[in-house]
């Protein structure tokens, strides 16, 4: 019989707090925390004002759902959320909550807030039916660095305040170039602690990535390099697990991307490279010149503003070089450079193979808040239970292990270090990844390489050269490789990661 997991532990741990709560005002507390282990991972998109945070979610639900004007909606934390029906909620400071009405206003979404002043809002709730939304809700913030103090301290206060957990379970942080506010804010939302925030659910992304370039066509080539200096940064490092570049408004039409506008950028397409070249020189040339083009200027400025003149360029080559090419097919080559692609990879990877972790960690911490916030009777017993968890797990390990590699906290040679992030899952959570492996490597490759591994990482926890970090490192890599070789060995069924008592940060 295989002992429990560690969301199987956490959801028993919730359940006790909600029977030592109970007849409290803090019982319907719980009862969300309960919820939010069966739901899908909570995702919020922060980042500085006009940072495309908006643009950027569109992208990610496949529909433009988020308002990307400077409307009332723009300064109220928004959720989107799965649901098998189409509904829009808002819910005042006050608690109380109400419907409004909404409509799809040119495929967006607009929110009738029916007079309601924002400075008054909670937040704004969308439930849409969407497969992206079934795999994690994303949360839309107000931007950080607004004029307004109120405004800018929304986003601040919902993901990096240290009086309480937040809300969500990890964050998108867009920056357009790397600020001190960034930093700041990421450096709040890091703690060294498993049951604070970590780098390891931070991901930052540098948005409106074609406009570094100014829109050359290989302007994603340029931010793909400044995006890799970026991740390498010691500073970003600490507060973040990798950057990824994307150019969010192409990534956004990509997904949405009509037969009618392909037909569109075809004419344009259709013209001598010298015309399209001179054409796409700037937004007024590609507006006001060439009137003989076959395009209004209401559907030139219509382009521009789904596309921007990269999108128009990169669309322009593509459909040259691929005549006969559909709005499927090109949307899939827009997605694919615009770097949508990669960040749904990055996503898939770093976040949702690790969401039971991330998920167990945030109802862990919200457990721990209220018992030190309300210590009733039963609350100590209850402190002891989550701190037990949290000491025992060992994913938690990982995740300290991970937060003290990009901390600086772990001596040793480059190759070690890249080995040890990547065994403990910094990488991905699948065997292959966590061991270096191709892909196609079969079963008995991956429990070659776990045994090597383990007798690697086992080596240097017991060398006396090795120094005290880089030995409690090591131990924890010894339970993520016997965990590797339990899960592979065909005699038995699958056991997982094994807990480990060691900590890695004292």
């Amino acid at each position: 019989m295989t002992a429990p997991s560690l969301s199987e532990r956490t959801a028993q741990l919730v359940a006790h707090a909600q029977a030592v709560y109970r007849g409290t005002p803090d019982e319907p507390r719980l009862n969300e925390v309960g919820q939010r282990l069966r739901s899908p991972l909570r995702v919020a998109v922060a980042g500085r004002v006009k940072s495309g945070k908006s643009t950027l979610l569109n992208a990610l639900i496949g529909e433009r759902l988020a308002p990307t004007d400077a409307g009332e909606c723009t300064r109220v934390v928004t959720w989107y959320t799965d649901g098998h029906t189409y509904r829009v909620t808002v819910t005042l400071t006050d608690g109380s909550s109400r419907p409004v009405r909404f409509d799809r206003d040119d495929d967006a979404l607009d929110v009738d807030l029916a007079g309601l002043d924002p400075d008054r809002l909670e937040r704004i709730d969308v439930m849409w039916p969407s497969r992206a939304l079934r795999r994690c809700t994303l949360v839309d913030t107000p931007g950080i660095g607004s004029l307004s103090e109120q405004l800018s301290r929304r986003a601040w206060d919902l993901l990096a305040d240290a009086e309480q957990e937040t809300p969500a379970d990890a964050v998108l942080y867009l920056m357009k170039h790397l600020h001190r506010d960034d930093l700041e804010f990421l450096a709040d939302f890091h703690d060294t602690e498993v049951s604070r925030p970590h780098p390891v659910n931070a991901i930052g992304v540098l948005s409106r990535a074609d406009e570094i370039a100014a829109g050359r066509l290989d302007a994603m080539d340029s931010a793909g390099r400044i995006a890799r200096r970026l991740a390498a940064d010691p500073d970003v490092r600490r507060v973040a697990q990798t950057v990824v570049p994307v150019a969010g408004l192409l990534a956004q039409t990509a997904t949405t991307l009509t037969e009618h506008e392909v037909k569109q950028l075809r004419v344009v397409a259709e013209q001598p490279a010298r015309v399209v070249e001179l054409l796409l020189l700037s937004a007024d040339r590609f507006v006001e010149s060439e009137p003989g083009l076959g395009l209004t200027s209401l559907e030139r400025m219509r382009l521009l503003d789904r596309l921007g003149l990269y999108g128009i360029r990169l669309a322009a080559r593509t459909l040259r070089q691929s005549t006969g090419a559909t709005a499927s097919e090109l949307a899939r080559d827009l997605a694919a450079v615009s770097g949508l692609d990669g960040l749904h990879e990055v996503l898939g990877t770093l976040f949702l193979e690790r969401s039971e972790v991330l998920k167990s960690r945030s109802a862990l911490l919200a457990v721990e808040a209220l018992t030190r916030r309300r210590p009733v009777s039963g609350a100590a017993a209850l402190a002891a239970e989550t701190e037990q968890i949290m000491a025992g797990a060992h994913p938690f390990h990982e995740l300290r292990v991970l937060s003290a590699l990009r901390a600086g906290w772990v001596s040793a040679g480059p190759q070690v270090l890249a080995d040890l992030e990547r065994v403990v899952g910094g990488a991905g959570q699948s065997a292959v990844v966590r061991l270096g492996l191709p892909p196609e490597a079969d079963s008995e490759a991956q429990r070659r390489a776990a045994r090597q591994a383990l007798l690697a990482w086992q080596c240097r926890a017991e060398s006396p050269m090795s120094p005290r970090e880089l030995v409690v490192a090591s131990r924890v890599a010894i339970r993520s490789c016997e965990g590797l070789l339990a899960d592979l060995d065909p005699r038995r069924p699958a056991a997982g990661l094994r807990p480990s008592t060691e900590r890695v940060v004292e």
